[in-house]
């Protein structure tokens, strides 16, 4: 529920004209040109100045009222920085720096990304760790799904089961529990917080794995594994994509999966390391994962919290603070403060219009991911993206690949270093993202990479027919599953949690987040559990020609439902999604495929894609008034007068 601060905090004149008010919320819920405007434009110097005087005196920051007038001025027109008189040149220095040094950051922004790398690498580790237990737990607990060990059939087929149930406890304990106390949580302790709590259960549940005697006390120590890894889920992307810039955005919150990669190589080297330590190799693989949650819960605490969630919570002075260490300069700061304060204005008239309850709880939040069109525009792409991520197959190798390595012939040993070098390519292959995942955008990775991710994973199933006895088999099964895999870091690796994380308005961003990593967790629990009864029903060959039909389908919810936002700022998201998806969905067919087919099938090279999405234009205009030296008035200019931008 909003406080009387935080109405007061986030309500300016920008709203005093009602038709402007009224017309832009429209264009936000039906946005079937595709504009993206920005909320301080048309808005007179002398208005904008008297707005920004107002919101510094009423959230005590008239001591910074010169950087935050400073910072109004360009985030009204980022554009024409150098006609803006406020400004003197050293300020135009470092805002033209942002495009020509657009890595140079102050140290702390990359210690807390470096942290949340941290929490993925956990994350990955704790997934590999059964990838190398499965190889020898499931006989030690006496639930062998061998036949060699088993007595009859029926018990192998039961064993089968429990063997993907307790694989699959963690994701089950993510998509009916903790994705789902992650909204109140973090509405409670913030993110910080939030990480913290994640890091406890990261540390004391791969303790309780390596003690276990029976396989219910198994399950019952991945069930509060579950629990870290869900929160964290949750958090850790949204964390990182309210502290990032714009421009690098998405090279920093990719890194959640880039360093989830990391940690499955981790845990690879981890499970070869204690294959030689006979009957306790599989308790140590399961414990190991503690090791990188230390550094996590001692870090957490001296990284700044999320400015935007400050923000929501209307304390604006700590906001401010926060984005100071996370931005080069306090220019820079305060134009990020008010820019985000005028964002999150029009967000939440956008979302009142369209039936927002004001003092929604939990469950009302929940209901409109799916009542109000902007909302369930991204509830629907951000669902496509995760529920692609378990289509694509990844999680049966992820999970199973040394499995999948004994049926091609490999031994114990063989097999984990095959496993080895599968999370080594992963996390190799991850590091083109950082700088492609904000220049080609998001929907132009995933097109790209699941074709390739088809056609790799189905040569690797059509090797399985190679005769056993011949080296080529196991040599040609790896590396078509290598090839998979450097298809896959590069595009729906990064992508999903990159893209949930930045989708939902942040009113509902714990709860869209909370949706996203449940439906993720949701298929990944099927995948855990069907694909040991998979293997014995259809072999390693349907079941990957299984997943390769699935990479089609995919590739088609993909070309059809996913709006692209690189480049946009968290609050300019409002309008893209609010391009109803009939509208983008025809885009998509009638526009994009011709031009594919042009462009690459006929080799018409000067055949130009049209953009769906475009900024409102942006003219500057001098004034003769001493005060009204120049404004971005969101106006074109035709023949000397103004016209208005349509």
């Amino acid at each position: 529920m909003k406080t009387p601060h935080d109405e007061k905090a986030r309500k300016g004149s920008v709203f005093l004209d009602e038709s402007r008010r009224k017309a832009s919320v429209a264009e936000m819920t039906q946005n079937v040109t595709g504009e993206i405007k920005n909320p301080l434009a048309g808005i007179s110097k002398a208005q904008l100045i008297q707005d920004v005087e107002q919101f510094a005196s009423d959230n005590d920051l008239t001591d910074i009222t010169e950087d935050l007038i400073k910072g109004a001025l360009v985030a009204q027109s980022p554009h024409h920085i150098d006609q803006i008189h406020e400004l003197n040149d050293e300020d135009r220095r470092i805002l033209h720096e942002e495009v020509t040094h657009k890595w140079k950051h102050p140290r702390i922004l990359y210690v807390t990304i470096i942290l949340n790398s941290v929490a993925a690498a956990i994350q990955g580790w704790d997934q590999t760790a059964s990838n190398g237990a499965n190889l020898t737990f499931a006989e030690a607990l006496g639930i062998s799904d061998d036949p060699k060990i088993c007595p009859t059939d029926a018990i192998c087929n039961k064993n089968s089961w429990i063997i993907g149930f307790i694989n699959s406890t963690p994701y089950i304990a993510i998509c009916v529990f903790a994705a789902w106390i992650s909204d109140p949580l973090n509405n409670i302790l913030a993110r910080r917080g939030t990480i913290f709590l994640a890091a406890v259960f990261s540390l004391l549940a791969p303790f309780g794995m390596a003690l276990s005697q029976k396989w219910g006390e198994l399950v019952a120590c991945r069930v509060l594994l579950g629990i870290g890894m869900g929160l964290k889920e949750v958090t850790v992307p949204v964390y990182s994509a309210e502290s990032a810039p714009t421009n690098i955005r998405g090279g920093l919150v990719m890194s959640w999966q880039m360093w989830t990669a990391f940690g499955i190589w981790l845990g690879t080297c981890a499970n070869l390391m204690f294959v030689h330590t006979g009957k306790i190799a599989w308790r140590l693989q399961y414990g190991a994962p503690f090791v990188p949650a230390v550094p996590l819960l001692l870090g957490i605490w001296f990284c700044p919290e999320s400015p935007r969630w400050l923000l929501k919570k209307g304390k604006v002075a700590k906001a401010y603070r926060s984005l100071v260490r996370l931005r080069n300069t306090p220019l820079q700061a305060a134009r990020d403060l008010y820019f985000i304060h005028a964002q999150l204005v029009y967000e939440d008239l956008l979302l009142e219009q369209s039936g927002l309850a004001k003092t929604g709880n939990f469950f009302t939040r929940f209901i409109e991911l799916f009542s109000i069109p902007r909302l369930r525009r991204a509830t629907q792409a951000s669902g496509v993206v995760m529920i692609a991520q378990q289509m694509c197959g990844i999680n049966i190798i992820a999970f199973y690949s040394s499995t999948i390595f004994v049926q091609s012939g490999a031994d114990n040993v063989e097999a984990l270093l095959a496993s080895f070098g599968f999370g080594l390519v992963n996390f190799i292959f991850a590091f083109p993202a950082i700088w492609t995942i904000d220049t080609f955008g998001r929907r132009a990775l995933l097109l790209f990479t699941f074709p390739n991710m088809c056609w790799s994973l189905l040569a690797a199933g059509m090797c399985y027919y190679i005769s056993p006895s011949s080296r080529a088999h196991l040599g040609l099964v790896t590396f078509f599953i290598y090839i998979y895999d450097a298809f896959y870091s590069p595009g729906e690796g990064p992508v999903p949690f990159t893209y949930s994380a930045e989708v939902f308005p942040l009113s509902h961003r714990e709860v869209g987040m909370s949706w996203a990593v449940a439906t993720n967790n949701f298929w990944a629990t099927v995948v855990s559990i069907t694909f040991p009864r998979q293997l014995r029903a259809f072999g390693v060959q349907g079941a990957f020609g299984f997943y390769a039909a699935m990479n089609f389908i995919a590739f088609w919810m993909i070309f059809l439902f996913l709006y692209e936002t690189k480049q946009r700022t968290l609050e300019e998201l409002d309008y893209v999604f609010g391009v109803p998806t009939r509208t983008h969905a025809k885009y998509q067919l009638t526009k994009v495929l011709p031009w594919w087919f042009k462009r690459w099938v006929l080799f018409r090279k000067y055949e130009v894609c049209p953009e769906l999405y475009k900024f409102e234009d942006e003219a500057w205009t001098e004034s003769d008034g001493e005060h009204d030296k120049g404004i971005s008035s969101g106006v074109d200019l035709k023949n000397g007068q103004p016209q208005e931008v349509v």
